[in-house]
């Protein structure tokens, strides 16, 4: 797990101010009790995650380093699963979700509760507890849900919702599935507040209705005022959401990202990016982010500020010896260290993934070679000539190497042992130019 500092260490009086200048506050009940409640003895919070997917992703991880700052300062952290209400899933700004099968969502569950248990501390004075808001749900039947709960709400309120209102007034309207969720995740709220006495929700700032709900709830039937507040949504270069909606996902999950691919999209964040990057997605002191984001500024080629957060971000999440295996994996591919040799086959794979061509049918695939082929009809199968008379002058020119070696005769071939893993070879041209092919 990546360093991680507590706002006292950081330099801030309060852990309040500290979550502001990073960014993570985007909305929130009144300041003061919200400043008196982190700033007195540990309270009970709480963030939802429903597991319409098989992975969280980067927007989620805003939430979870949210309850990690919390975490770090004493409190008590409460990860709801969703396992009722992710059978429905929240109203999106457009289109109806499509519903998961039962056992599907389950699965989904129990992978999202390892995510979370690989993320936030699991044991010490203060662990993180899971639970599932089917427990409390799947038992109730309509008639106690309508009386018990429904009749709390008022259509006007919920009809106001930002998310409600922008759905009624689109020709897809909303179905009553999802207008009733937040009388859904309202009553979660309630119940955690009678059973652990959660007095704090958080989430992102497009769930600021559905949190409202809960805190309504509470005072109306309980008669306290408890507390919520929203992080902003993360948004990429284009100002488009970072989310399994947008098809742009970047997801926490290994099987569905590679630590590679993860570390990746952090380093090739532009320059203009990292001083807000940096606060939200990172536990650097002050200091030290203000210090990577003046270098980002006086010394852009060194992008320190690019290498910094990759190696926290993707430390946090996957964990230091996979975020070691990424950057090895990097410098071997390109000749600047490291042995491609003890690359692992997922690694390899993930990292050359972005080397595949088209084929006839318009998929993309690694182009193909066996032992016995000519390296030169080998890199144009892979893209990097257009013809066999240019990849001769190049290999006399000595600009091609084969896995990092540098090939002196244009008839040679592939051996067996060219192939890493028993699968690709890799061929480059120049320094930067890089192709590869499988063998089968």
């Amino acid at each position: 797990m990546a360093h991680v500092i507590d706002f006292k260490e950081a330099g801030f009086d309060t852990l309040l101010d500290e979550l502001e200048w990073r960014g993570l506050i985007s909305q929130s009940t009144d300041r003061d009790r919200l400043a008196h409640a982190l700033n007195g003895e540990p309270i009970t919070y709480y963030c939802g995650f429903d597991p319409t997917a098989a992975s969280l992703h980067i927007g989620n991880l805003v939430q979870l380093i949210n309850m990690r700052h919390l975490q770090l300062a004493g409190h008590h952290p409460i990860a709801l699963v969703g396992g009722a209400t992710g059978l429905i899933g929240d109203p999106r700004q457009s289109g109806e979700r499509t519903l998961n099968p039962k056992d599907v969502v389950a699965g989904w569950a129990e992978r999202l509760k390892n995510q979370i248990g690989g993320i936030l501390e699991t044991e010490g004075a203060n662990p993180v507890r899971f639970v599932s808001n089917y427990d409390w749900t799947a038992s109730m039947s309509v008639i106690d849900f309508l009386r018990d709960v429904g009749k709390n709400f008022r259509l006007g309120t919920m009809l106001a919702k930002d998310t409600v209102a922008r759905r009624l007034n689109s020709e897809e309207g909303i179905s009553f599935t999802e207008f009733s969720y937040q009388v859904l995740q309202g009553n979660d709220f309630l119940h955690l507040f009678d059973e652990y006495h959660c007095t704090l929700e958080l989430g992102g700032s497009d769930q600021w209705g559905n949190l409202t709900s809960g805190l309504d709830l509470i005072h109306k039937v309980r008669g306290v005022d408890v507390n919520v507040f929203t992080s902003p949504i993360i948004t990429d270069a284009q100002g488009k959401k970072f989310g399994k909606s947008e098809g742009n996902a970047v997801w926490l999950d290994a099987t569905m990202l590679s630590p590679y691919k993860f570390y990746q999209f952090w380093i090739n964040r532009p320059d203009v990016e990292m001083e807000s990057l940096l606060k939200a997605f990172t536990f650097l002191p002050k200091a030290e982010i203000e210090r990577l984001v003046e270098e980002s500024k006086t010394n852009p080629g060194a992008r320190e500020a690019q290498k910094t957060l990759a190696w926290e971000v993707t430390s946090f999440v996957h964990g230091e010896a996979a975020t070691q295996a990424a950057i090895d994996a990097s410098s071997a591919l390109f000749g600047r260290g490291g042995n491609l040799e003890d690359i692992d086959e997922d690694t390899l794979e993930s990292v050359l993934d972005g080397f595949k061509v088209a084929d006839e049918n318009g998929e993309h695939v690694f182009p193909t070679a066996k032992p016995g082929d000519r390296v030169i009809d080998a890199a144009q199968a892979a893209g990097l000539f257009k013809s066999g008379s240019e990849a001769r002058r190049a290999i006399k020119s000595g600009g091609v190497y084969l896995n990092n070696n540098r090939v002196e005769d244009d008839e040679q071939t592939l051996a067996e042992g060219d192939f890493l893993a028993g699968r690709f070879a890799l061929i480059r041209r120049g320094k930067k130019a890089l192709g590869a092919v499988e063998n089968r």
